[in-house]
């Protein structure tokens, strides 16, 4: 076991071998390493599978004996400051190191057929792998400046591959973006780090907690002080984590490729700042003040990430403001204490979002068919509807994420959301009023989403391969409805991309396709037939290949069962014991208790799912499909009239849409106040810098050659001029001392 532990500092440096494999390639043999890109992902994926296995089989250590371990090499020596490099094997690390890769390796398989026909195909496979060992030196991390480096790393790697389309100038102002907001958060963090360094004199975790509670003990510190430096800390984990302020970067990183928004942007990059709070947790629980603004930055999150969530009608964008309420809901959790509930819904979570991004993918995939290379309209909701028949296998596994997200049993996230609500109601009623209202909005807006793309008919006009035009047909909802757009045959024709006859062999798809530029502007082939040597393609809507519907089957089984480690079966039972053991031993003051009351857990169970039922009802009562678009919209205008004050109702409906439509206004107020207030500032400070500082440098300058060429001209090169011109002055001098003075 001691053999085990001594060699797990290369788990983190495992996966960076294939960015350093294809740059050694590209340097070398850089035509050979481009025709064989594909062979690329195999490695890739095998080697995360090490890392996983091993991660798994430390995890089995920590629950049969609960041993931590840290390993340190000394770094820097000087005096009395020493900087080491270590690693730490806690049960933290542990559940962290088993989500990141089991998530990535699903992200990776997906990714091959995915980004087959990108020619960025190995930069994206090298910045995925880069990506991977960032987050798993972060997790492994024992010291606070190791983690601010992997930290920054994370970030990189974020910027690159939010940024993977550059050429798309919104996918470039979007990257641009998260680099900068999360720049706020970073500094913040190093100044959290530096204050906490001053105060104990340590930045290892171990002698930080116990030197700081001993000082906190003893008040031998400036409590002003402390929660100043321990907000700093926290700041990192609001940029990094999408909270309120800062969550603005989320929904915009959604113009990087599908699969990397369901590895970091749902399943481990914005978790880092969870993973934070939870390590951090023993410093911040002995300051009050910072526990209850962590619990009311989660509350805010959760609430305004679900209201924004309401009206959206990118399908990405839907899902990123989903992550940023369920983060608001761990972020809760840690603020009140419940710190084995924010980790279990940190791993319910992970695996519900992942499989819903990679379904969305998907889904963008079959509406490409229709539609080309566009995301304003492959990615619109409104224009989705009926995809039930064509993608049954997509919609049974999006179908389980949405549950699981609504909070419905068996699933995952309904054991770990609901013991989020429980702990809430015994922090605050207030708090828990807000979340579960929150968890029916979830229920709400998530089976909008899904009845909005698989319900109904499609919406978009198209001939089907038998030559017959489909109606078109909208689901109508109290939003109003969308405006047909038509669409010709030639138009239609020009957006099909047909087979390439060029194939190559890939290790997990058996096709693979080439594009002329670096950008993702074609769309794959749609179905092809092959009969008697002949290739038919035909335009509509069709399921995903093996190697992208496998990875969703794997993550729907998880996201089935993962849940069951937070059965609360009995004190002795196997399940709560395992869970017990991976979330409770590294902290210092835990007050949970693993007792279970079943008529207590039933009666909050039944609430909750009763919100969540509701949430569902009126989802399908506003956004459920109709054989006739005016039937429906009739029928919901005749709802409408009924009501007892119809202009109240319109007002208050419209006042909803517009507030989440228009992402809160918290864009354009920062537009307005930051982005114009700089720009402001910045052109006041060029008109001081040119016209005052220097002004009066070119102004001394001119005076002394204008004086300069006005004096050369009084010099004669008579001495009896100079002295009458000398007696002149100091007669001058005299009489003005006299008068004066």
């Amino acid at each position: 076991m001691e053999y085990k532990y001594q060699y797990s500092w290369i788990i983190p440096f495992i996966p960076v071998i294939i960015p350093m494999l294809i740059g050694v390639g590209l340097l070398l043999f850089p035509k050979a390493t481009k025709n064989l890109r594909r062979m690329w992902a195999f490695p890739s994926v095998l080697l995360l599978s090490i890392v996983m296995i091993f991660s798994a089989n430390l995890s089995i250590q920590q629950i049969n004996n609960g041993y931590i371990y840290q390993y340190v090499w000394s770094w820097t020596l000087n005096n009395d400051f020493s900087l080491e490099f270590s690693y730490l094997i806690d049960p933290l690390t542990s559940i962290m190191s088993i989500l990141i890769t089991t998530v990535g390796i699903m992200v990776l398989i997906y990714s091959d057929n995915y980004m087959s026909h990108d020619q960025g195909y190995l930069r994206f496979f090298a910045y995925m792998s880069f990506f991977n060992t960032s987050m798993l030196g972060l997790v492994t991390s024992s010291n606070l400046i190791q983690i601010y480096i992997f930290w920054e790393l994370v970030g990189v790697c974020s910027y690159l591959l939010i940024g993977f389309w550059f050429t798309r100038p919104i996918a470039a102002n979007a990257c641009q973006k998260a680099f900068v907001t999360n720049r706020i958060g970073d500094f913040g963090l190093l100044l959290g780090i530096l204050g906490f360094y001053w105060i104990t004199g340590s930045l290892e975790f171990r002698d930080l907690f116990e030197i700081f509670n001993n000082l906190i003990s003893n008040n031998a510190v400036n409590f002003l002080f402390v929660t100043s430096c321990a907000f700093l800390l926290f700041s990192g984990a609001i940029a990094k984590s999408a909270q309120f302020p800062l969550q603005v970067w989320l929904p915009d990183a959604m113009e990087g490729p599908t699969p990397i928004s369901a590895l970091i942007h749902a399943a481990t990059m914005v978790a880092a700042g969870i993973f934070l709070v939870a390590r951090l947790f023993p410093l911040f629980i002995v300051i009050p003040y910072i526990m209850n603004i962590i619990a009311s930055i989660g509350i805010i999150t959760l609430l305004l990430g679900a209201t924004l969530a309401l009206a959206q009608k990118d399908i990405k964008r839907s899902l990123a403001y989903s992550t940023m309420s369920q983060l608001g809901y761990m972020m809760l959790a840690l603020g009140i204490g419940s710190y084995r509930a924010a980790l279990f819904h940190l791993i319910t979570h992970a695996y519900s979002k992942a499989l819903l991004f990679l379904g969305s993918g998907s889904i963008i995939h079959s509406m490409e068919a229709i539609v080309g290379y566009s995301p304003e309209k492959s990615q619109n909701m409104v224009l989705m509807g009926g995809l039930t028949k064509h993608v049954p296998i997509t919609k049974t596994a999006f179908l389980l994420g949405i549950l699981s997200l609504c909070g419905i049993p068996p699933l995952a996230c309904f054991w770990s959301k609901d013991e989020i609500l429980n702990d809430s109601w015994l922090y605050s009623p207030i708090f828990a009023i807000i979340a579960f209202f929150t968890a029916g909005l979830t229920a709400f807006y998530m089976f909008r989403i899904y009845l909005l793309t698989f319900e109904g008919y499609l919406n978009i006009h198209f001939q089907n391969y038998s030559g017959k035009t489909n109606n078109s047909f909208y689901s109508i909802s109290l939003w109003g409805k969308e405006e047909k757009k038509k669409i010709n045959e030639k138009s239609r024709l020009l957006s099909l991309v047909t087979m390439n006859n060029n194939e190559r062999i890939s290790f997990f798809c058996k096709k693979t396709y080439r594009i002329d530029i670096n950008v993702r502007k074609m769309t794959r082939p749609f179905f092809t037939i092959t009969h008697f040597g002949i290739k038919n393609t035909f335009s509509y809507p069709h399921e995903s290949d093996n190697t992208m519907l496998f990875p969703m089957l794997l993550l729907g089984i998880l996201t089935l069962f993962v849940g069951a480690i937070g059965i609360p079966f009995n004190q002795q039972g196997m399940y709560l014991d395992i869970l017990s053991k991976l979330l409770t031993p590294t902290i210092i003051h835990q007050n949970s208790n693993n007792s279970v009351n079943w008529y207590e857990f039933v009666t909050n169970a039944s609430f909750s799912l009763s919100i969540a039922y509701l949430g569902i009802f009126i989802a399908s009562f506003l956004y459920k499909p109709s054989y006739s678009s005016l039937q429906n919209l009739n029928f919901q205008n005749s709802f409408v009239k009924s009501l007892p004050n119809q202009i109240l109702f319109e007002k208050i409906k419209n006042v909803i849409y517009d507030w989440s439509y228009n992402r809160g206004y918290i864009d354009v107020f920062y537009a307005i106040s930051l982005t114009n207030g700089i720009r402001g500032l910045a052109q006041l400070t060029y008109f001081f810098d040119r016209r005052v500082i220097d002004g009066i440098t070119n102004g001394v300058g001119i005076t002394s050659f204008f004086v300069g060429e006005g004096i050369k001209y009084i010099g004669g090169g008579r001495i009896s001029f100079y002295l009458l011109l000398y007696l002149s002055y100091v007669l001058i001098f005299i009489l003005i001392f006299i008068f004066f003075f």
